[in-house]
């Protein structure tokens, strides 16, 4: 049974702005997307306002990850060739991979790495908007990041239970906190306005047979990070390689060769979009 309330524990993970290791831009940050009615325009002023953030966005609109013909000089192009969601994740992702400790490190390539392959399954499938798919991949495990900085000594704790249990992490989690990375990830996208499949996907990446709205990109993201797992690339928490789930498996029905490009894309893409992260 888990040592917290998860009332409790979800109260203090929305309130964000209260923790005091989460800095201030993504402080700042999370204010303003919590607005529904943010604009384009207002996101664009924002990152203007840093030259860090303009720079990180530019640099990874303009990278191969994306492949955008021609260069991409200013954040109001930018953020109106990728989507108002799309901008927001990214924003999102470099606050967060930035605010990493040392050992989270492999956290931030794992979360790369799932957010390739989840992109590359929506193309294969045919997705209309597998940029979202891509965002949900890099946001999935955010909810550690945030345990960690809200919790230290206690998501420590966790971490070394999973290890010497041979646990899941987010078995682990429940044993300590109530509640999983998952559920945590999926009130923070809520709260930061995420469309409600987006949100979906990342809360339920660890059981897609419950998800309703979402039930393909669940199936994406779920299947994305059992093969990233898989390959050995960065380390989410534990060392357990689950099985797809077999529901999630029959929805997306990839074929032997889907998956060697997926593989490729992956190979190809995790090592310099993890240097474009961390640049």
């Amino acid at each position: 049974m888990g040592n917290m309330d998860p009332k409790a524990l979800r109260m203090r993970v929305e309130n964000i702005s209260t923790i005091p290791t989460i800095p201030s831009v993504l402080k700042q940050l999370s204010t303003i997307i919590e607005n529904p009615k943010v604009s384009l325009n207002e996101i664009s002023h924002f990152i203007s306002q840093d030259p860090a953030l303009t720079t990180k966005i530019l640099q990874m609109v303009n990278s191969a990850l994306y492949g955008f013909p021609g260069r991409i000089s200013s954040v109001n192009h930018a953020v109106m060739l990728l989507g108002l969601n799309v901008v927001k994740g990214l924003l999102l992702s470099v606050s967060v991979f930035e605010i990493m400790h040392k050992a989270m490190i492999g956290l931030r390539e794992h979360s790369i790495g799932v957010a390739i392959v989840s992109r590359e399954i929506a193309r294969k499938k045919g997705l209309k908007e597998p940029e979202e798919v891509f965002v949900a991949g890099l946001l999935h495990d955010v909810g550690k990041v945030i345990l960690t900085l809200a919790w230290p000594e206690e998501y420590d704790r966790t971490v070394r239970e999973a290890e010497s249990a041979g646990i899941a992490i987010f078995d682990a989690e429940r044993n300590q906190f109530s509640e999983t990375h998952a559920a945590v990830a999926g009130w923070l996208s809520e709260k930061w306005h995420f469309p409600k499949k987006l949100c979906e996907c990342i809360a339920n990446h660890h059981r897609p047979q419950t998800s309703a709205l979402a039930p393909l990109e669940t199936a994406m993201v779920h299947t994305a990070d059992v093969i990233v797992k898989a390959r050995g690339i960065g380390y989410s928490g534990d060392r357990l390689v689950p099985d797809v789930s077999a529901r999630a498996w029959e929805t997306l029905a990839l074929s032997e060769a889907d998956l060697r490009g997926i593989l490729k894309e992956l190979e190809d893409s995790v090592e310099q979009a993890t240097e474009e992260f961390r640049a």
